[in-house]
């Protein structure tokens, strides 16, 4: 996905100045005129409803520069997620908490140092409600849940059963 360019802008512009379609717009300049239409919405003039594309570029730097930016996994934040993982948190509820307090990360990244702790023989995993056990299929050829031991099939059951004259059968 590429986004448009200030040449691309102007472009759209000109050509809306001087009436084309936007399907016409959109083949010049490479894009579906779903685009077009997109961008002529989100970035016209509010007062007039008119687009301009040095009004465009400016709206779309500062979206740019006002957008949440991605938060590694920083000392910062590792001293806030710890305290919530021992207090038995689970990482959805340490994301959603975080966010609260303006960090966002996302409770898949809050999993990663558990993993890389239990590989390495630490303890931290204990601190997580089902102790980072996996999830294990149900349907597999391994799984022995449910399996009766020693069990007989109907099809040899005695031939008394049939009667059902006993309590039982």
């Amino acid at each position: 996905m590429s986004h448009l360019t200030e040449a691309k802008r102007y472009t759209i512009f000109k050509m809306k100045q001087r009436d084309y379609s936007l399907s016409e717009i959109g083949k010049v300049i490479g894009k579906d005129k779903s685009v077009i239409s997109r961008e002529m919405k989100r970035n016209c003039d509010v007062r007039s409803g008119q687009y301009r594309s040095d009004l465009a570029q400016r709206k779309y730097q500062k979206r740019l520069k006002e957008k949440t930016k991605k938060i590694r996994f920083t000392e910062a934040v590792r001293l806030a997620v710890e305290p919530l993982l021992q207090m038995q948190y689970s990482p959805d509820q340490v994301s959603s908490v975080l966010k609260k307090q303006a960090i966002h990360i996302s409770h898949e990244r809050i999993y990663r140092p558990i993993w890389a702790d239990k590989k390495a023989k630490g303890d931290g995993y204990k601190n997580l409600k089902n102790q980072a056990k996996r999830y294990r299929k149900r349907g597999s050829l391994k799984d022995k849940r449910g399996i009766i031991k020693d069990r007989v099939s109907i099809d040899k059951r005695p031939a008394i059963v049939e009667e059902k004259q006993r309590f039982g059968d």
